[in-house]
């Protein structure tokens, strides 16, 4: 069954044509196209300060390039894969790949496929067998396999991803020499190292063998890439972890490589191969309707035409969410969740691009009193925004009131009031010239980066979201979302510091 081609290619007709339309393959095309993010997207804000007809003082104006993506042409998106004879199909490929995994019985085997799948992009169909599995490989220990390394780590990978951060590591002792280091022998065996290297990065604080471990294998790795041939799978493999492993990158992503590397393999199973494709194309079709409902809500509020100084990234907000939720029953989640990048990526153009200091205290002010009658108050532009704001909060109160029988719109309120109250902190800094401690700018900048806001509305939007003892407590952000916050934030910083054209947060 043909896929649609990769969707991150650095060619403006390429991403319109493969990320949201389906499109077949031919044979000729069917090769290993590497996951990699275009290069020349102009999204970078210019810091030349300029006056408008009221001589109010702004940062700049119309930086920003238009948006690549037309909205009659998102709106035309059709799949067939929604079609009742391709869902019926997918489901009879399901019972027959849950047959495969449940009569396994050798552990490595087991550990493989259930890798496979999860690379595949087709393992959440199978979470309760998953589950019974490792729970059971995770009680019977490691003595079948303690002389296999690539098992091994395979199996400590796969057991941290489901949740078992107690398996312990001195089920690698036996792959360590005298002075605690791996044996220098290891070194031919790359498929074996290439596991190690990827479960090196489930490691947690002190775990040195793991920091051995990534080490060692990095640089064994890097020896082999340069040897071997680029034609078979280990090669591929190891060239794809060594850019980006497989912990870090987006599942999506990987299942649209993984799926043309799987083909390749002698010994696939053609089952599990055509379930992987059709499941792919069906839930590329869930997305696409997603992505049209976002881009209607979009073009309703306006704020790409009215706001021109302002980011227009609806679909490249959208395709964030897939790296949180690809599922295809979590469509509501991507479909708020869209909005929400959406309004962030607006609000914070406001503060950084376009207001001036006074506008943005009032706008502030606004924000924080939640009033729609002060609206009035406001310049135009940012009517506009916070009245696009209130629709859309009081939209996502009402449909978990609904569903639910719990109001959450104070919660929701006290969000983007806290992310505005940030971003006014970061806006007198730069109008004043003030240079804070890291300390200083930290404190204020895990909520600048806008993770309670996108945390808070994920938590609302999932299914197991209705219990009221499990709430977030609001009062005091909980460390899990601090924490969260300055992952974000930091990573963040470290990728746009070094280009961005002003940064004031510059450390001595």
């Amino acid at each position: 069954m043909p896929l649609p081609k990769f969707p991150f290619l650095s060619n403006r007709i390429h991403w319109k044509a493969n990320i949201l339309q389906y499109k077949p393959i031919s044979p000729a095309l069917s090769t290993i196209m590497i996951s990699t993010v275009p290069r020349k997207i102009q999204c970078k804000a210019s810091t030349t300060i300029v006056s408008d007809q009221n001589n109010a003082s702004r940062r700049s104006a119309n930086h920003f390039q238009p948006s690549i993506w037309d909205y009659d042409y998102i709106q035309s998106i059709r799949s067939d894969f929604t079609e009742e004879s391709y869902l019926e199909r997918n489901d009879r490929l399901k019972e027959e790949v849950r047959v495969m995994l449940l009569t396994l019985t050798n552990p490595v085997e087991q550990l493989e496929l259930i890798d496979d799948m999860q690379r595949l992009g087709v393992a959440s169909h199978f979470n309760a067998e998953i589950r019974n599995i490792m729970q059971k490989i995770y009680n019977n220990g490691t003595s079948k396999i303690n002389d296999n390394l690539y098992a091994m780590a395979l199996q400590f990978r796969l057991l941290r991803q489901q949740g078992y951060y107690d398996v312990s590591l001195e089920s690698f002792d036996g792959f360590l020499d005298g002075k605690g280091n791996f044996h220098s022998s290891l070194s031919g065996d790359s498929k074996g190292i290439l596991s190690l290297y990827e479960a090196s990065f489930h490691s947690v604080e002190g775990e040195i063998v793991l920091d051995k471990a990534r080490e060692f294998s990095s640089t064994h790795l890097k020896g082999f890439v340069n040897k071997s041939s680029e034609d078979d799978e280990v090669s591929l493999l190891v060239s794809h972890a060594l850019e980006l492993p497989l912990h870090w990158r987006v599942s999506r992503l990987e299942t649209r490589w993984f799926i043309d590397v799987y083909e390749r393999r002698l010994n696939m199973s053609p089952t599990l191969l055509e379930l992987a494709k059709l499941d792919f194309n069906i839930i590329q079709a869930a997305h696409q309707e997603d992505m049209k409902h976002a881009s209607r809500w979009w073009k309703r509020t306006q704020l790409g035409e009215k706001l021109s100084f302002a980011r227009d990234r609806m679909v490249e907000n959208f395709i964030w969410t897939l790296g949180l939720a690809f599922e295809q029953q979590l469509g509501n989640f991507r479909r708020v969740m869209s909005k929400v990048n959406a309004l962030i990526t607006t609000i914070d153009d406001i503060y950084d691009v376009h207001g001036t200091l006074e506008e943005l205290k009032l706008f502030t002010e606004v924000v924080n009193r939640w009033d729609i009658n002060a609206m009035g108050e406001l310049p135009d532009y940012m009517q506009v925004c916070f009245h696009a704001l209130s629709n859309f909060v009081n939209e996502v109160a009402f449909d978990f009131l609904k569903e639910n029988g719990r109001n959450i719109l104070p919660q929701l309120k006290k969000v983007w009031a806290d992310l505005c109250k940030s971003y006014i902190v970061e806006a007198t800094w730069y109008h004043s010239g003030y240079k804070p401690s890291f300390h200083e700018y930290l404190e204020n900048a895990r909520n600048s980066i806008g993770a309670p806001v996108i945390l808070f509305h994920a938590y609302f939007c999932l299914p197991d979201s209705t219990n009221e003892e499990d709430s977030i407590p609001l009062e005091e952000y909980s460390s899990v979302i601090l924490c969260s916050s300055i992952i974000l934030r930091l990573a963040n910083d470290l990728g746009t510091a070094k280009v961005s054209s002003y940064n004031p947060f510059i450390f001595d």
